[in-house]
């Protein structure tokens, strides 16, 4: 018998939680029905949560030792900590990585199981064909996936989500990745091996409302060009020459105007102005290489991505 590790990050999540059970158990079910080929091992990851998560949670494992386990952090370390947590702790022969409040259908696992089974490939994952959502948001995230496909050396599908299922030695290749900063959709491209995609359509959450903002959005997003493209830092130098370049033109203008039509005229305004300019693209330049160093910042301190408080 098989075993399929499920990697379930939760943050207040107390209104999903044994939703969210019932239904995979129904979906392995239905997988072991003829006879029973598949185990789950369960893993939530308590994110410092502040409401009933944990507590749902570990009287899950009260009830179903065997299959539910749980780690929990000492406070909220954020998404990609929790999904790193899993990862390496997960022991299944293949690990999933799902959302707790069923927008990643739980449905689809079967087919991804056969996918990897059957064909050559060593991660199934899934990409959204359509979600009701902010047109705003919806418009930045597909601007986001454009942006950094062009900028980074992997390619990362647009709208792809973190669920997918994945073979052991996908797993193993990608905790061998140990870095502090983590844009895991990048780290998933940046492996290798061969992937397939599914599409489905998106879902409403199944209970409890998302915690992510669009400012912690939109952070996220630079995180992830940062972490897999030094394109900002090439655009900045652009930029710099560029100016620099404009700045001579524009010295030889006033000095040749002056040998041949006298002196300047007076113009603070536009002086003024153009001090503000140049002042602006120099912030703006060093505003880039500032997010760099402090990336290297955080990674020469080896602080640990997340610190367990308990586990089961």
């Amino acid at each position: 018998m098989e075993k399929i590790s499920l990697i379930v990050p939760c943050y207040n999540e107390q209104e999903s939680i044994e939703l969210f059970y019932k239904t995979v158990e129904k979906v392995f079910a239905q997988m072991n029905k003829n006879e029973k080929k598949y185990e789950p091992d369960y893993l939530f990851v308590n994110d410092g949560s502040s409401d009933d998560t944990f507590k749902i949670i570990k009287n899950l494992h009260e009830q179903h030792p065997d299959t539910v386990h749980f780690i929990s952090f000492s406070r909220n370390f954020g998404k990609e900590a929790g999904m790193a947590a899993g990862l390496r702790n997960a022991k299944g022969d293949y690990v999933a990585l799902m959302d707790v409040d069923l927008q990643d259908p739980p449905a689809l696992l079967p087919k991804m199981l056969h996918i990897i089974q059957t064909e050559d490939y060593d991660c199934v994952g899934c990409i959204q064909t359509s979600r009701k959502q902010n047109p705003v948001r919806a418009f930045c995230s597909s601007m986001f996936y454009k942006v950094i496909d062009k900028m980074s050396d992997v390619q990362i599908k647009p709208n792809v989500r973190d669920y997918r299922l994945m073979s052991r030695r996908y797993v193993d290749a990608v905790n061998e990745l140990t870095e502090y900063n983590r844009f895991s959709k990048g780290i998933f491209a940046w492996v290798g091996f061969n992937t397939k995609y599914l599409k489905y359509q998106g879902v409403p959450r199944a209970a409890g409302e998302t915690h992510w903002s669009f400012s912690q959005l939109v952070e996220y997003s630079m995180e992830g060009i940062i972490d897999f493209s030094d394109a900002p830092l090439t655009f900045a130098t652009y930029v710099g020459v560029i100016s620099f370049l404009i700045s001579l033109i524009g010295i030889a203008f006033v000095v040749i105007r002056a040998l041949f039509f006298g002196g300047a005229v007076a113009g603070w305004p536009s002086l003024v102005s153009i001090i503000l300019l140049i002042g602006g693209i120099q912030l703006f330049c060093l505003g880039i290489l500032g997010k760099y160093i402090g990336k290297i910042y955080l990674e020469t301190k080896h602080r640990p991505q997340y610190i367990i408080k308990d586990e089961a």
